[in-house]
């Protein structure tokens, strides 16, 4: 195992940290030593999991922060609750989000864009805002999101608002690595593509094997593939002058 330093003892926030790609980041800084708040929503068992691995490698044990991130202000609770708790916050990473489900543009209600953007899109503000403060006593920190591969090119199926709360997101990250940059706080995205996690559970095979076939690297991307971006982010000492910036983990599906 790689060993970075320089994330040993810092406090981090992993938002959407019970399965997928939140769980396999919690578990890699876990293992850098980092202090860990685990947030979930509805995947109690999941969270647990997570902890208990966390724990059994040998560091403090995670506290775990349950929330709906889809319900106004539980963004900036979960922040206050993971400051109380590690007593500080140096990383923030944005992994809760959702498809919700699919469905064509024509058939989008209010009701559906508003439970897609509440998750997606003002969750992450949300816990930007919040986290920024903290952040800010602590002189610096490093703000991770993830975005997606849809909101480049729009989203599959059924996955346009989905890509366009992406979009958002993207593009709210790259203005806040303008405007909290003055407070040493770095702000990055990191965009996966096709990645086997439960988000894909519901995802028809034969349009698994169409993404596949669309990917350079000839396969679906895993969770492990991203965990590299997202600690090579959260370190000072690796990307200490990197702000602003996508970085796209997409087997060179979509390469912009």
């Amino acid at each position: 195992m790689i060993v970075i330093d320089d994330l040993k003892d810092k406090c981090v926030l992993v938002t959407g940290a019970s399965s997928g790609i939140g769980a396999a980041v919690s578990r890699a800084l876990a293992a850098q030593g980092a202090r860990l708040a685990l947030h979930w929503h509805a995947n109690a068992a999941g969270a647990r999991a997570v902890a208990a691995d966390v724990e059994a490698a040998g560091r403090r044990p995670a506290v775990l922060l349950q929330g709906d991130l889809g319900a106004r202000g539980t963004a900036r609770r979960l922040v206050e609750e993971a400051m109380r708790s590690l007593q500080g916050l140096d990383i923030l990473v944005n992994c809760a989000g959702a498809l919700v489900s699919r469905r064509p543009v024509l058939e989008a209600d209010d009701a559906f864009v508003d439970a897609v953007f509440d998750l997606n899109a003002r969750a992450v503000l949300g816990t930007c805002q919040a986290a920024a403060v903290p952040m800010k006593t602590r002189g610096g920190g490093s703000i991770i999101n993830v975005g997606s591969i849809a909101g480049l090119d729009g989203g599959g199926p059924g996955a346009g608002i989905y890509g366009a709360s992406k979009a958002w997101v993207h593009n709210l990250s790259r203005h806040l690595a303008r405007e909290f940059a003055a407070d040493h706080i770095r702000v990055n995205t990191v965009a996966p593509g096709v990645v086997q996690t439960p988000f894909h559970h519901a995802t028809p095979p034969e349009r698994m094997e169409a993404m596949r076939r669309s990917v350079h690297l000839g396969r679906i991307g895993t969770t492990d593939d991203c965990v590299g971006a997202f600690l090579f982010l959260a370190s000072q000492q690796l990307s200490g002058y990197i702000t602003g910036q996508i970085i796209h983990v997409n087997g060179g599906q979509v390469m912009p």
